[in-house]
């Protein structure tokens, strides 16, 4: 799929919009936004497997002397980098007494239990049992059998990104009362984006899809052309595409434009039900953000710099859209939601 005409990078990254359209005159998108198209593409995106891996933070969030402790579907975890590296998870409760691990120290890769010292180095030791965990490079991930309930894979389904070598990555998690579905669903409805999100995107268009592309696997991806707004008419016109590699994960590829090639991964993960009994689920997105002009490299050495606005942009999003989300959730738990 593909619209009349794709963006490409000119000499400059920004772009002046000629005749800019206010907010309420632009073109309406709920006649594309169709119920059923948008509820395909979701079920096809449940359909597809995951081998029961979950997305739990960002790699960069684990140090070296202290565990990460992360909540999926209600178990708790713990994770930690062995004297070689590798990254470890297992239960968050010590064997002995129930001690939370998260808050005990690691020293030469070794988990020691702050209550009475049992030290756990990842191997099964006195009833603590490992799960099998992933680090690819921005994401960690653990693997939960008994919770997803699939076919196992040795490792998780992971969508195409840039070489880390000419790439920024910054990982930013939010939480909200829904669950993974509903935030999917909300990256599969990419017609939202200028109305929802004025501040940040303008002229957007999505490329039609034919009734016959409902059941169609390969039409998963939404084609969208879209200007990312930076100041006043400044813009910078993109082409991204849209995909649901698994149930849980939703992919923005920008394929033509500024920064063709960069990537925003979004992964959905239950944390299980608050006191009130609604459901929790946390949003892991990953920007991974690469250009072939020559000035970023200057960029990438100021990626320390870079991530914390990187994440703040995705936290700004992401405000607006759990509030999509968890009104999803809210309208299909009370048998109200229309689509």
């Amino acid at each position: 799929m593909s619209s009349s005409r794709s963006p490409e990078p000119g000499r400059y990254p920004l772009r002046l919009r000629r005749r800019p359209v206010a907010w309420e005159d632009q073109r309406p998108t709920w006649r594309e936004a169709r119920p059923a198209v948008i509820a395909a593409a979701l079920k096809r995106a449940r359909s597809r497997p995951s081998g029961n891996w979950y997305v739990v933070g960002g790699a960069r969030q684990l140090r070296d002397d202290r565990p990460l402790g992360r909540t999926v579907a209600g178990r708790e975890i713990v994770l930690w980098r062995d004297a070689e590296g590798t990254l470890r998870a297992g239960p968050g409760a010590c064997p002995h007494l129930g001690a939370p691990l998260r808050d005990s120290p690691v020293r030469c890769g070794t988990l020691i239990c702050h209550w009475h010292g049992m030290s756990l180095d990842g191997e099964p030791f006195a009833g603590w049992s490992p799960y099998p965990a992933f680090d690819d490079g921005v994401l960690l991930w653990v693997r939960l059998d008994d919770v997803g309930g699939e076919q196992p894979l040795d490792r998780p389904v992971l969508p195409w990104r840039p070489d880390a070598a000419h790439s920024v990555a910054a990982v930013m998690t939010v939480g909200g009362r829904c669950e993974p579905e509903d935030v999917v669903a909300n990256r599969l409805d990419p017609w939202h984006g200028a109305w929802f999100h004025p501040y940040s995107f303008v002229d957007l268009t999505v490329a039609p899809l034919a009734d016959d592309d409902l059941d169609d696997p390969q039409q998963d991806a939404f084609t969208v052309d879209v200007s990312f707004k930076v100041a006043g008419r400044a813009v910078v016109p993109v082409r991204a595409v849209f995909t649901a590699p698994e149930p849980r994960t939703v992919v923005m590829h920008i394929t033509h434009g500024e920064g063709a090639g960069s990537v925003v991964e979004t992964h959905a993960t239950p944390l299980g039900t608050d006191r009130a009994g609604n459901p929790r689920t946390a949003v892991v997105e990953a920007v991974i953000a690469t250009s072939g002009r020559p000035g970023f490299v200057a960029a990438r050495a100021a990626a320390p710099a870079l991530r914390p606005l990187m994440r703040a942009a995705a936290a700004r999003l992401w405000r607006d859209d759990l509030a999509y989300a968890e009104r999803r959730w809210t309208l299909r738990s009370s048998g109200r939601f229309p689509g």
